[in-house]
């Protein structure tokens, strides 16, 4: 079993990724003035991930500049690891719009918007770039007995494992602990897509 995962890391492309800066102009939906984080404390990752097609892909997030190390670990794991994702591009290939990112199965980081939910009015870790929604819908947010996406009520029995899907003691879970991130999947309203530096 160790020379065949030898012999497919050997065949595989390398993980690669870089790091550029971004301006407003090229976060048109995500971001506006009043933001709690200005563009320039944001970065955009381009990384190489594992499609559900099997095959390697690259795609790009927008995260806090402070999280970009954490972000290239735990892909860079994934990666390696072949843990499957859908899409991986910044949210505002969908003009900014959660709900149509989370439709698409997309993996995003950065938008600066509010939290979905009950309580007071208050920004996302998301509008701080410090949280990823890995694979939405294989991992929905279930609250108040509506799921995001709906999609996801397909995977809302969490102990049949499929590929894509964040669980205790999983890849996707153990990746983002491994850095210290925290993982929503564990709270009363679970948010299983959902990662944050923060907790939040």
């Amino acid at each position: 079993m160790r020379l065949l995962l030898l012999a497919l890391v050997a065949l595989q492309p390398p993980f690669t990724h870089s790091v550029s800066r971004v301006t407003a102009a090229q976060l048109p939906h995500s971001w506006r003035p009043g933001c709690p984080v200005a563009p320039a404390q944001l970065r955009r990752v381009r990384l190489t991930y594992w499609g559900f097609d099997g095959r390697a892909h690259t795609g790009a997030l927008v995260v806090n500049v402070s999280a970009v190390g954490d972000v290239v670990r735990v892909f860079r794991r994934l990666y390696v690891a072949r843990f499957p994702i859908r899409r991986l591009r910044p949210i505002d290939a969908y003009r900014g719009v959660d709900e149509r990112s989370l439709a698409a199965d997309n993996t995003a980081g950065f938008n600066c918007r509010y939290v979905i939910g009950p309580g007071p009015k208050r920004w996302s870790v998301h509008a701080y770039g410090l949280a990823i929604d890995v694979d939405p819908v294989e991992n929905p947010y279930v609250e108040g007995g509506r799921v995001h996406p709906r999609a996801g009520r397909a995977y809302l029995n969490r102990s049949r494992v499929r590929p894509g899907m964040a669980v205790r003691g999983g890849l996707l879970v153990r990746g983002f602990a491994a850095v210290a991130w925290q993982w929503g999947g564990r709270w009363t309203a679970p948010d299983y897509q959902h990662f944050s530096k923060t907790g939040g």
